[in-house]
């Protein structure tokens, strides 16, 4: 008799990848990655979640957000909420902990096994109640940058710890194989790079500064 196949669901943190994979030094290969974990078992679901800035004309990571989700992936936005700090600073939040954790408690009764993109501490409590249920929870970040981009709570609540540099030749773009750009074709004929708008460096004055707070906190 053959071996049960595991059911698979992927918990992507979109801008905690990106820092992630960015701090080591390559591009996460999204269709690449999908194929990956489908090898693996039943992939069911793969979260995406990411925030936006919807009052912005373009925003650079929504070519992403839309082949994302004509590609296989479930993916989940909210706006980002702007606000002036005591200093006089402007500050973008966007924190989407609270809508992954959501989905993983409900499809946690239906799965096997919980595969988080993210090294956010905050998730530990999540990690164990998932745990309760049954779901054998693998947490996918990286220790091999100096400070670590994975909270250590987080990794030792985890059944497994995957250091990404492990799966950059599985999931990792390579530059040699990327065509090159043609000014003519239009961006969202290309699977994008992901380059969110909102960690880019505003070009106002410094007290009205963009930051991004509570994104991919690791404490």
């Amino acid at each position: 008799m053959s071996a049960q196949i595991e059911k698979i669901a992927l918990f992507i943190d979109g801008a905690n990848l990106y820092a992630t994979a960015k701090s080591l030094g390559f591009d996460i290969d999204y269709k690449r990655l999908l194929r990956e974990f489908q090898s693996r078992g039943y992939l069911m679901r793969a979260f995406y979640y990411t925030a936006v800035i919807e009052d912005q004309e373009y925003s650079s990571i929504r070519p992403l957000i839309d082949w994302l989700d004509y590609n296989g992936y479930t993916v989940v936005t909210k706006a980002t909420k702007e606000f002036v700090d005591q200093t006089g600073r402007r500050k973008v939040k966007g924190n989407m902990d609270i809508e992954l954790a959501v989905d993983a408690m409900e499809i946690a009764p239906h799965i096997d096994q919980m595969v988080l993109f993210s090294g956010d501490g905050d998730f530990r409590s999540l990690v164990e109640a998932v745990q309760r249920r049954g779901v054998r929870v693998i947490v996918v970040s990286t220790i091999s940058t100096q400070p670590p981009m994975v909270a250590d709570e987080l990794r030792r609540q985890a059944d497994q710890f995957v250091d990404i540099i492990e799966l950059q030749g599985k999931i990792g773009r390579d530059p040699a194989e990327r065509p090159m750009r043609d000014p003519r074709e239009p961006k969202e004929a290309r699977e994008p790079r992901h380059t969110p708008q909102f960690l880019q460096r505003s070009t106002a004055s410094p007290r009205t500064e963009v930051e991004v707070e509570d994104e991919f906190d690791d404490e």
